[in-house]
This record gives structure tokens, C-alpha cells and sequence, in this order.
């Protein structure tokens, strides 16, 4: 009996898990990230999304500036992500359902781990998809700044010539950032609820 109850969820963090994983689904049709750039002559800014599949925005026009710095042009087919990205971030909402249904430790941990591993890789391929973006120049582009290079700030803020670049999660990112909060706070109620 007391095994059972020591390899068994809360009835918090079934309830939460399950909440989450439906929460997840959301992420599939919602934009994870966003861009925006802002200058003198784009008062109102411009913005490009990013889904899980796709990316929206006014894409066509951003890469129309971009291509007097030598920025290579920003097309979907360019990311292989997208082929991927629907169903991990679908199995990962199903972990989450499961994880209220096995109702094991084991089960819960190992859907946290594998949403860690998925938001740092992610991160990661992120980083580097914005280093080439920003560092990988057209030699005869229109306008050459000796030394200048435009990579986009993974979060935050950035100075690029006369635009600024802002970028920041979007309301699926914000749901992403939601689910790992509850996460992380879960994990702690299991530990601390387990030595009691």
C-alpha cells in the first residue's frame, strides 16, 4: 500500500498534467514567436511570426529590406523544423494526458525531462538559425557596413542600423512558458509531499 501511494501522482498534479497537456494542443495553431522590427520609416513596426508549421507576418516585406544588408531571404521551405515541430510539440500535449492516466512518478518526471530537452533544443536551433541568418551575408548586397553583422536577438532587444529588432514569445510561446512553470512547480510538490 504505502508503495503504491509513493509511485503514484497527487491528485494535483494529475488534475494540472492534464490541464496542461490540453493546453499544449494549443501550441499547434497558435504563433510560438515573434519579431518585430521598428524604424524611423516603419513607425507602426513589422512583424513575423512563427508557428509550428508556418511562419505569418509581413514576411514578404521584411525580406525586401533584408536584401539591401545581403540577409538571405526568409522562406518556409528553409526550415526543416516545421516537417517536425506539429508533432513533437502534439506528442508532448499527449505525454501530458497520460501522464493524468498512467498517474506514476516515473511517468511524470519522464514527460518533464522530455519537455526540457525539447524547449533546450529548440532554444538551441533557434540561436544558430538566427546566427546564419544574421552573419551569413550577401558580399554584393547594396549596403556593406565593414565589421557589421544582423543577428536578431534570441530574446530581447537589438539595435540594427536605423531598425530595432525585438524579439519575444508569442501567445503559444507564453503557453509553452506557462506549462514548464507548472511543471517545475509540480515537481516540487511531488518531492516535498513524498518526504512528508
Amino acid at each position: 500500500m504505502n508503495t503504491a501511494k509513493n509511485t503514484s501522482l497527487k491528485t494535483l498534479t494529475r488534475i494540472l498534467s492534464a490541464i496542461a497537456g490540453l493546453a499544449m494542443f494549443s501550441t499547434l495553431f497558435l504563433p510560438i514567436w515573434k519579431i518585430e522590427l521598428t524604424a524611423p520609416q516603419y513607425p507602426e513596426g513589422l512583424e513575423m511570426y512563427i508557428y509550428a508549421n508556418k511562419l505569418g507576418g509581413e514576411v514578404d516585406i521584411i525580406n525586401g529590406l533584408n536584401h539591401y544588408i545581403g540577409m538571405h531571404t526568409i522562406h518556409e521551405d528553409d526550415f526543416a523544423e516545421f516537417a517536425v515541430l506539429p508533432y513533437v510539440l502534439g506528442l508532448l500535449a499527449v505525454f501530458g494526458l497520460l501522464t493524468a492516466l498512467v498517474n506514476r512518478k516515473w511517468f511524470f518526471y519522464l514527460w518533464c525531462a522530455f519537455f526540457i530537452a525539447f524547449v533546450v533544443v529548440l532554444g538551441l536551433d533557434f540561436y544558430f538559425w538566427l546566427y546564419n541568418y544574421g552573419h551569413n551575408l550577401d558580399p554584393t548586397a547594396p549596403i556593406q557596413v565593414p565589421g557589421m553583422t544582423y543577428q536578431p536577438p534570441l530574446i530581447g532587444f537589438k539595435q540594427l542600423l536605423n531598425f530595432g529588432a525585438f524579439s519575444i514569445p508569442a501567445s503559444g510561446g507564453w503557453v509553452l512558458a506557462a506549462v514548464g512553470t507548472v511543471m517545475a512547480g509540480l515537481v516540487g510538490y511531488e518531492i516535498k509531499k513524498t518526504k512528508q
